[in-house]
């Protein structure tokens, strides 16, 4: 157990040109004077500097550009703040809307904003609250209607600027760009504000995110109540799963437990799990066992129904704002949540805090842990290892979670499958003229050159242009999600329960999947592609359903390689293409398989960045003839690289694919394949490659600290398998990257933390 100490405040005056109303609202509810950090921040932004406040969770990084955008809306400007969800954009409208600032305008524009409000908002609101969705396909597109809003804009608010990494990440940047110039069309010129949590080089990772230079805040000035940090791992079972390996208990059920044992003790609790499914199952068992505990209590009875809640995206808004109230008054005691609420949704007054499995990154996790302890009081966090490689690596070597300082984020502005799309959406906005090259980056001619053969665009003396009729808008995919997000129907009632990315559906709910929402098991009867449906009726099945697919990769493109020995690294692009091809039925309470059905869906294919490492036929030949089973080395060396590759690039386990082949057809050797899950890339194979000795030696010592004799799910069995972790061979792995590492550098030169991402 670690513990995290109580930190005294630091105080600064309030700065003179702040508006008195503000100071006195802020005052009335017990803040004497803005902190340090917050006056240093709204210092910069007042001065006309771009900036990025960086501090812990509930350092009250709000205020800090609260200040200057209340003095600019107090003067005439007006304000635009992003959020990357619209449960925070919607909880700051609330806090605002409460300080009841004289003149101030504010407003939410969000697709669940009714049309017939959506002109007062453009022709009146002076705070617009918003998120990147929006900005891309409603206010840019329309930008005439905003031009009196776009003429005065003195302050963009990016808040939570941390969660745009990847592909989002590299979305956003090309949309700040877009926005800018659009506002030097109205002759503004706004000062970004950016606010995030703790990151590695936060001024850097800002300017490459808005393209300006980004003055940085990061001595946390705010007060820290204590908090004892728990790692916690789930009890062996005497179930197996494939191959006989020994099976954890679940951490969803760990978490489920403890969730209800805190709440029937009145301790507020909010439990993160790692996906929408999980949150839902974690909430229905926490409140049956809840009601055991309290017979004479009210059980959880699904969302809303008792104490204890589920919480994730894809439910209706009013659910999602209904949640939120009722977690804030204390009517609900304990909230299974997805990461939706990681982010700075005020949720004060929460006294523990469980994280069910690793969220990706050390900065998400101390985001998470912050979301308990915010009155000041002393606080619990318990991190809950999943069955899982880095789990339990992370378990077993506490100092890589307390000992090390948190990552940078990662994303490529550079991103052909992202600048593309955003130039077509500009031009359409307004001519794109030679003036802006500069302001796309480096990869913008040719990405402009590409887009006028592909007659998306045409070159003019004056310019590019748009060509088509349809909105250039419709052809950047913000989120990566891959299409059309499919419905999901209730098919007796016709009620509409919620929405699947496109992405997901496949595996999700194909046809014969189980879906859980809001407590209640939904069965899919059928998934219309064509239309985005998936009709589902109400069903109680003993069983879990998990989708299994194939995978084919081709080298398309390489970029980077250098040799290690006999052995080699490359980095470069690749075509990925996956077919769902079966589910596998697994027991709901043991979760051992216990059937499989096949599927008929068409294949995805996906153009990406890879990392990989081959080995000389020389070598294979003497791992061969020492008995190695060459395909099952490969294979559950490509389960242990990806599960560890989290500790050395921003993302987590589901962020990446892999592919291993004893030969394949495009390099003629055993070769590994770790690449990126999104179009284009999003920077994490690319990080491998350049901390590859560094990550593969990782990789390594986790397979040969594993007490399990062949394999299990804490090594080189993978929970996203879709060959159903077969072949695998467990001491070949090692030998395998032994004959790998014995030609790799000693030690990983570190890249600059600012470093740029391959164009």
């Amino acid at each position: 157990m670690e513990r995290v100490d109580v930190r005294e405040g630091r105080t600064a005056p309030w700065p003179a040109w702040v508006p008195e109303a503000l100071v006195s609202r802020v005052r009335a509810e017990g803040i004497d004077a803005p902190w340090a950090h917050q006056a240093e921040a709204a210092e910069h932004a007042r001065a006309g500097r771009s900036v990025i406040i960086a501090t812990g969770t509930a350092s009250g990084k709000s205020l800090a550009y609260l200040m200057p955008a209340a003095a600019a809306v107090e003067e005439g400007g007006t304000v635009l703040y992003l959020a990357p969800t619209k449960a925070l954009a919607a909880d700051q409208l609330r806090a605002l809307r409460e300080l009841e600032l004289p003149g101030m305008r504010a407003a939410g524009y969000d697709g669940d904003t009714p049309f017939e409000e959506r002109a007062w908002v453009r022709r009146h609101a002076d705070y617009v609250l918003t998120n990147p969705d929006m900005l891309h396909h409603a206010i840019l597109p329309q930008h005439r209607a905003w031009a009196s809003m776009l003429r005065r804009l003195r302050y963009v608010v990016v808040d939570e600027s941390h969660r745009y990494r990847g592909v989002f990440g590299s979305h956003v940047a090309a949309l700040l760009r877009r926005l800018r110039r659009v506002c030097a069309r109205y002759r503004s010129e706004p000062v970004f504000v950016l606010a995030s949590a703790t990151i590695a080089a936060p001024g850097a990772v800002a300017e490459r995110l808005v393209g300006l230079p980004v003055r940085e805040v990061t001595a946390d000035g705010s007060p820290r109540g204590g908090k004892d940090f728990v790692l916690w791992e789930p009890p062996l079972t005497e179930k197996t799963r494939e191959r006989g390996a020994p099976v954890r208990r679940p951490a969803t059920a760990e978490a489920a437990e403890l969730l209800a044992e805190l709440a029937a003790d009145e301790v507020r609790t909010l439990a993160f799990v790692r996906s929408r499914r999980g949150a839902e199952s974690v909430a229905l068992e926490a409140g049956e066992r809840l009601a055991e505990l309290r017979p004479g209590g009210p059980a959880g009875e699904g969302a809303g129904g008792g104490r204890i809640a589920a919480y994730r995206a894809g439910y209706l808004a009013s659910d999602r704002r209904r949640l939120e109230a009722e977690l804030r008054s204390g009517e609900l005691l304990g909230l299974a949540t997805t990461n939706a609420l990681e982010l700075g949704v005020d949720i004060s007054g929460l006294d523990a805090v469980l994280i069910t499995g690793w969220p990706g990154t050390r900065a998400s996790l101390w985001q998470q842990a912050g979301r308990a302890g915010r009155d000041g009081r002393r606080a619990l966090a318990v991190f809950i290892a999943r069955d899982d490689p880095l789990d339990t690596y992370l378990v077993h070597h506490p100092d890589a979670v307390f000992g090390r300082p948190v990552e940078t984020t990662v994303f490529d502005p550079d991103n052909p499958y992202v600048l593309g799309p955003h130039l077509c959406a500009a031009a359409a906005e307004l001519p794109v003229g030679e003036a802006d090259l500069e302001l796309f980056g480096p990869a913008a001619p040719a990405a402009l050159a590409e887009l006028v053969e592909r007659g998306l665009l045409r070159r003019r003396s004056n310019g590019w242009y748009w060509t088509r009729r349809e909105r250039a808008s419709d052809l950047a995919d913000l989120r990566g999600s891959g299409g059309t997000p499919v419905q999901i129907v209730e098919a007796d009632s016709g009620v509409l329960l919620g929405s699947v990315d496109a992405a997901a559906a496949h595996s999700t709910v194909h046809e014969g999947a189980v879906y859980l929402h809001q407590g209640e098991t939904y069965l899919v009867r059928r998934l219309d592609l064509d239309d985005a449906i998936a009709l589902v009726e109400p069903a109680r099945p003993p069983y879990s359903t998990w989708a299994r697919g194939v995978t084919r990769i081709e080298v398309a493109e390489p970029v980077r390689e250098c040799a290690w020995g006999e052995a080699s690294l490359h980095f470069g692009t690749v075509r990925v293409t996956d077919q769902v091809v079966a589910y596998q039925l697994r027991d709901a309470a043991t979760g051992t398989p216990v059937g499989e059905e096949p599927l008929d869906l068409p294949p995805r294919t996906l153009h990406t960045r890879a990392c990989w490492w081959t080995v000389a036929p020389e070598q294979a030949e003497r791992l061969r003839e020492e008995g190695v089973e060459l395909p099952g080395a490969a294979h559950a060396a490509e389960h242990a690289s990806i599960g560890l590759l989290p500790l050395f690039a921003t993302c987590d386990r589901w962020d990446i694919g892999g592919v291993s082949t004893e030969a394949h057809p495009d390099t003629g050797r055993l070769t590994v394949f770790v690449y990126d899950g999104q179009a284009g890339g999003a920077g994490f194979a690319e990080r491998g490659y350049l901390r590859a000795a560094d990550w593969l030696r990782a990789t390594r010592a986790l397979i040969a600290d594993c007490e399990c004799p062949t394999g299990c799910p804490s090594c080189i069995q993978s929970p996203k398998c879709g060959n159903g972790n077969e072949p695998l061979d467990k001491s070949g792995a090692l030998r395998l990257l032994d004959t790998l590492l014995a030609g790799a550098p000693d030690v990983t030169t570190p890249e600059p933390e600012t470093a740029q991402p391959a164009a």
